[in-house]
């Protein structure tokens, strides 16, 4: 699935699942979608930033606390440098990434990569499906795509955390041409 993805878009999907990865989540959920594009993406009319993104999906962790953890892992003799040296593949690598669909179960999509497996819930599928489909099955599929994937679903929590941070979701969808497809 990853062939028809730009590279931007690529390493988007793959930090969102590392972020998942990082926050000790099972399955990749589709406010890490908007996470990540936050972190990566400035777009008229899409001005949230991460941090604002954070707060809003929970992630509370500051810097102090991650150098915490590092030194807590010093104390048991674990050097998280040294670790990060001998992976034999970058775990941010996009070549070492795969987005799989179940051949048996197709509404099965998997993020595959050097540090797990993350299924996708079925709201980040729906980004990613739309994501692929929205300019037609032979198009490649851009950061700008994923953003139309997740303001496809106004029920999701990204929507409801861009309308929570004072984005004008209308006036986005606009610029994204998401409103008026042309044929």
């Amino acid at each position: 699935m990853f062939a028809r993805f730009t590279p931007e878009a690529r390493r988007t999907t793959i930090r969102a699942g590392l972020l998942a990865l990082d926050e000790g989540r099972t399955t990749l959920d589709e406010d890490l979608f908007l996470l990540a594009l936050a972190e990566s993406w400035p777009v008229a009319g899409f001005t949230v930033t991460p941090e604002a993104v954070r707060t809003e999906i929970g992630e509370r962790r500051t810097a102090e606390s991650r150098a915490g953890d590092r030194e807590l892992l010093a104390t048991l003799g674990i050097d998280l440098d040294e670790i990060r040296r001998r992976i034999p593949v970058r775990r941010d690598d996009p070549p070492a990434w795969r987005l799989r669909r179940s051949r048996v179960r197709p509404l099965n999509v998997v993020l595959v990569g050097p540090v797990g497996d993350l299924p996708l819930t079925g709201r980040a599928r729906k980004v990613v499906e739309v994501a692929m489909n929205w300019r037609g099955s032979g198009s490649r599929v851009t950061d700008e795509d994923l953003l139309r994937g997740l303001l496809a679903d106004g029920s999701n929590t990204s929507v409801s955390i861009l309308r929570h941070l004072g984005v004008d979701l209308l006036p986005l969808a606009r610029s994204l041409n998401f409103l008026h497809r042309s044929a």
